[in-house]
């Protein structure tokens, strides 16, 4: 009834889970993760308590394979279970059931692992793993284009519902490096017609509103963008001057208003720079054209 992929970044430390499915809140059962340690997707009558079993085996140096094989030794559904697993170190396995309802089947790779059932073939499977592994960029891109190529590939083949991605990195949550704050993304889609894509849109509004990682060279001259960005503040409310071009006192005050409305206070510069990311959420938003 899934497909889902779990992986990590060893140079970063980030580790992920991405799952879609025809089923509600996925997001809510099959991801588990902890930061250091690694991350489980349990799904085909999954049992959530494996989930955090398999972490607290993980930390105790068990490795992916026996991690699931101690879980399931007990487990009289055991054919019936699927369980993707990977640790910090990039080592992963993947138990798959026999009696998991077709197609259902894995791929283990280095440093992840996809895994689903009731899909629409292996297809679906083998694009995610190409996705995975030729994408470039942070381990939470390459988490979402894999989840978008077995969507393109089928998916699963009752249809769409839910979609959801977990990442956990080192100090990497909102706040920084507070104890126990190391959620880099966390995003669900709990039922939509179309939710790898609905996921994939609120990434965009996590990534501008929450992450810290815009390309240093992405960047405005308040004075050289001051016409478009008084335009854009008036229509939007927050800016009653003239719009004359002229970046003045009114215009920086109003923008930081706009920027602190819109939950964008960890990108404020003080530099009279702008970054082209807010820059071109605020003439969207206000839908001024340049």
């Amino acid at each position: 009834m899934t497909y889902s992929i779990v992986a990590v970044d060893r140079d970063r430390g980030d580790i992920g889970v991405a799952v879609a499915s025809k089923f509600i809140a996925a997001g809510s059962i099959v991801p588990w993760v902890k930061v250091g340690v690694g991350a489980v997707a349990t799904q085909s009558w999954a049992n959530v308590k494996f989930g955090p079993l398999i972490l607290y085996l993980l930390e105790n140096r068990y490795n992916p394979r026996k991690a699931v094989e101690v879980v399931l030794a007990s487990d009289e559904k055991k054919e019936y279970r699927q369980i993707g697993v990977v640790d910090a170190k990039g080592e992963a396995y993947v138990y798959t059931g026999g009696k998991c309802i077709p197609y259902a089947g894995h791929i283990v790779g280095d440093g992840y692992a996809v895994q689903g059932n009731i899909l629409v073939g292996e297809e679906v499977l083998e694009a995610m793993a190409k996705a995975f592994e030729t994408t470039k960029g942070e381990l939470v891109d390459k988490l979402l284009t894999a989840l978008k190529a077995g969507d393109q590939a089928g998916g699963d083949k009752r249809g769409k519902q839910s979609a959801a991605i977990i990442v956990v990195r080192p100090c990497g949550g909102y706040g920084g490096c507070l104890e126990g704050v190391d959620k880099y993304v966390d995003l669900r889609v709990d039922d939509h017609p179309d939710p790898v894509n609905e996921l994939i849109r609120l990434f965009k509004i996590w990534e501008i509103t929450i992450l810290e990682r815009e390309d240093p060279s992405d960047v405005y001259d308040l004075k050289d963008v001051a016409y478009n960005i008084q335009l854009a503040l008036k229509k939007l409310g927050f800016y009653r001057g003239e719009v004359t071009g002229v970046l003045n006192n009114e215009t920086l005050e109003a923008l930081e208003m706009w920027m602190g409305i819109n939950n964008f206070e960890n990108k404020m510069r003080r530099d009279g720079k702008i970054w082209g990311t807010v820059y071109r959420f605020l003439l969207e938003q206000a839908d001024v054209k340049t």
